[in-house]
């Protein structure tokens, strides 16, 4: 299994010999808005995608849509995607990617097959009290084949008793982890802390750890070399990885 973190929540994976693009986010470095009341007034995207977009589409086979929060699936990507790709979503998405034209939509409401690879979809959080329930419904996924890691993309969630579920269920090898401690001038992050990410890795001792959506958006306030500096004070740096943009790591098979 590779993982490559192109930018912020895209992420591009090979999986079971197939190759899937997580959360399509292509638009151009301060091309969209800046998200409203919250410390930091920056045009979004703070930063260019790596390399093109015809390098990201290269090679894909499937799409997987944790949420479509626009930070997640832009108007870019929703121009660029094929329309004949097969799109894995949460159920509340599902007509507003059939709208966009997608021909093959699927609504994820527990589990499904695809191509030798079983798809699980999993609860979050997407903050606390009032302003999490305003940011509506997001979803994780698990991704489960024969010889391959398991792989839990955790998705824009904080810690909370649903992460903690999917980690006992499924057992997974990797956990992917949406970053940055995003925040509004009020009430707490809504995606995930430093000592969100300890608490994921308490509960999953056996896992690794991939650190994606930071120093892309306005309001991810948490840098890379913060969460460094807290990793190596508690001894989780060796199990943590916090790749660059662009940047492709290797998950060999479980033994």
């Amino acid at each position: 299994m590779h993982i490559q973190l192109v930018r912020h929540a895209t992420l591009k994976v090979t999986y079971g010999g197939r190759t899937f693009l997580i959360d399509p986010m292509f638009s151009a470095a301060g091309e969209l808005s800046a998200v409203p009341n919250t410390p930091n007034q920056r045009a979004n995207p703070l930063v260019e995608l790596p390399f093109s977009t015809e390098e990201v589409l290269d090679g894909v086979e499937a799409v997987l849509v944790t949420h479509t929060h626009r930070d997640h699936l832009d108007e870019k990507a929703l121009r660029l995607l094929p329309a004949d790709l097969p799109v894995f979503c949460q159920p509340p998405d599902a007509d507003m990617l059939h709208q966009e034209g997608f021909s093959h939509v699927n609504a994820i409401e527990s589990e499904q097959e695809w191509q030798g690879i079983r798809l699980y979809r999993t609860g979050g959080r997407h903050g606390t009290g009032e302003i999490g329930k305003q940011m509506g419904p997001v979803s994780g996924f698990v991704l489960q084949a024969p010889g391959v890691p398991t792989l839990y993309v955790a998705g824009d969630t904080v810690w909370c008793a649903e992460v903690e579920e999917a980690i006992g269920r499924f057992a997974p090898d990797v956990i992917v982890v949406f970053a940055g401690a995003a925040q509004f001038l009020a009430g707490d992050p809504i995606t995930m802390t430093g000592e969100d990410i300890a608490l994921v890795a308490a509960a999953a001792p056996d896992s690794h750890l991939f650190v994606a959506h930071m120093e892309t958006w306005n309001h991810c306030l948490l840098s890379r070399a913060e969460l460094h500096k807290f990793l190596a004070k508690r001894k989780l740096q060796d199990r943590v990885r916090i790749p660059a943009d662009g940047e492709r790591i290797a998950y060999p098979a479980p033994r």
